[in-house]
């Protein structure tokens, strides 16, 4: 498939991927910054969710970096992966790639550390389950695959 340079394009399901709409522009026509951002936290609160079998809170973002920008029309894919589990939280690593809408070329144009806090009811930090085989995401089988 082609792509730009800048990285090897995951080859995992993403955990979201939506397309960038008129909605999610800045007054320069771009799409939003903030936007990107907050489907980025999406996907990456799925990914500590499932992990930690229950509530989980964003308590800081690390080294995000924006490489280039998304155009409206672009299919945006998140990819996440747990990079580390520690008593309550975990921090996982978080990448935004672009296709061109109408083509294969595909970018990546964000990449960062997400650092979540498991919650109990009181929303409190809890502990984590113990790590199981299969805490990240399942793949999305699709229906009437052998």
């Amino acid at each position: 498939m082609p792509r730009s340079d800048n990285s090897q394009i995951p080859t995992d399901i993403p955990t979201i991927r939506v397309v960038a709409m008129p909605t999610d522009t800045n007054p320069a026509g771009d799409v939003f910054g903030g936007w990107i951002v907050s489907q980025m936290d999406l996907a990456a609160s799925t990914t500590a969710a499932f992990r930690a079998n229950g509530r989980c809170a964003t308590i800081a973002i690390n080294s995000l970096v924006f490489m280039e920008p998304v155009v409206v029309g672009d299919e945006v894919s998140i990819y996440t992966r747990i990079i580390r589990a520690g008593r309550t939280s975990l921090t996982i690593h978080v990448e935004t790639w672009r296709r061109a809408r109408h083509t294969h070329l595909t970018s990546k144009v964000t990449e960062g550390e997400f650092i979540f806090v498991a919650l109990d009811e009181n929303r409190r930090p809890r502990p984590l389950p113990p790590a199981q085989p299969g805490d990240e995401l399942p793949e999305i089988v699709p229906p009437n695959a052998g």
